[in-house]
């Protein structure tokens, strides 16, 4: 018996009210952590690789390390067909780009075209998703412009343009033009976390005006799955709330990054002499099980294999 495919698990998520956590990635001491606490709590996961993470850590090699640890989880005892591991592309920008991701074996891309005008980015995507739909790809797209571009701490408040947020109406002509399978929103969340540690509110409203268009609208653009990203940082009652009107997948990164970054320094400064990777990897890999924990309980993964 196989793994069950990622639509099965957000139709289940979307019917039964809650997330699939994304977790990103861009070593291998990240990605064990994430599936090694996933496995344990027995929650569906998908690991993310933006443009960057990927080239730095391959895209073949992504694919194939996702294969061994479906492998491994299968073999440890955590079901007969492994663990659900899906891997994205996080923030692609170019429909060669993506292809090669495809071509390589990622399970899901995402097209990344909300600095574009609605119709380039409308046309691309259908690019995308021509290309991917015969190969059993999902494809994520974007309307709307999600704040920053780095994952980073900010020493000042992160102001949230209106003219940024996702239009209903343009999501569901999108939607309705592109047969995307997932779609990003703009709701107030932005990459990156507020120096305070907690960012600014999401704009639940506009998020219910957009799951209302978007049902409202005739043949795939009723069944869209709708995705959160920026989840770092982000109110845990505004994540409960996002979920509840209709948001199935969220994406983490910068907590990821943070705890793990941040243990590494703390230890190599605490011990300057030590130059044995494992021995100082071990610290930053259990701060990256501890936040994948917190938002798999968060987001209500668990349990649901």
């Amino acid at each position: 018996m196989g793994v069950k495919n990622i639509k099965y698990y957000l139709e289940k998520a979307r019917k039964e009210q809650w997330a699939i956590g994304q977790f990103n990635f861009s070593d291998f001491t990240q990605m064990k952590a994430i599936v090694s606490k996933a496995s344990e709590l027995k929650s569906p996961v998908i690991l993310g690789t933006s443009e960057g993470e990927s080239k730095f850590f391959g895209l073949e090699e992504a694919v194939a390390l996702r294969n061994v640890l479906r492998k491994k989880t299968r073999s440890a005892g955590s079901g007969q067909a492994g663990l659900p591991i899906f891997l994205n592309l996080d923030h692609g920008h170019s429909f060669e780009y993506l292809k090669q991701a495809i071509d390589a074996g990622y399970d899901m891309v995402h097209f990344d075209g909300s600095k574009l005008p609605l119709e380039e980015n409308i046309k691309i995507t259908k690019e995308v998703v021509k290309y991917a739909k015969w190969r059993g790809v999902m494809v994520e797209g974007e309307v709307g412009r999600i704040g920053t571009d780095a994952s980073k701490l900010y020493s000042e408040k992160f102001e949230i343009k209106e003219e940024d947020l996702t239009n209903p109406l343009q999501a569901q002509e999108y939607v309705d033009k592109t047969r995307v399978d997932l779609l990003a929103v703009s709701i107030g969340n932005f990459h990156g976390i507020e120096i305070s540690g907690i960012d600014p509110n999401l704009r639940l409203d506009i998020l219910a005006k957009i799951n209302e268009a978007l049902r409202q609208a005739q043949g795939n653009t009723k069944n869209i799955f709708l995705v959160l990203h920026g989840g770092s940082g982000t109110p845990e009652d505004d994540i409960k709330e996002a979920i509840k009107i209709g948001i199935v997948k969220i994406n983490i990164n910068t907590e990821l990054r943070l705890a793990f970054s941040g243990n590494l320094r703390r230890f190599l400064d605490a011990n300057p002499e030590e130059v044995t990777p494992y021995k100082f990897l071990i610290d930053a890999e259990n701060s990256v099980e501890k936040v994948v924990e917190r938002k798999i309980g968060l987001f209500g993964s668990g349990n649901k294999i």
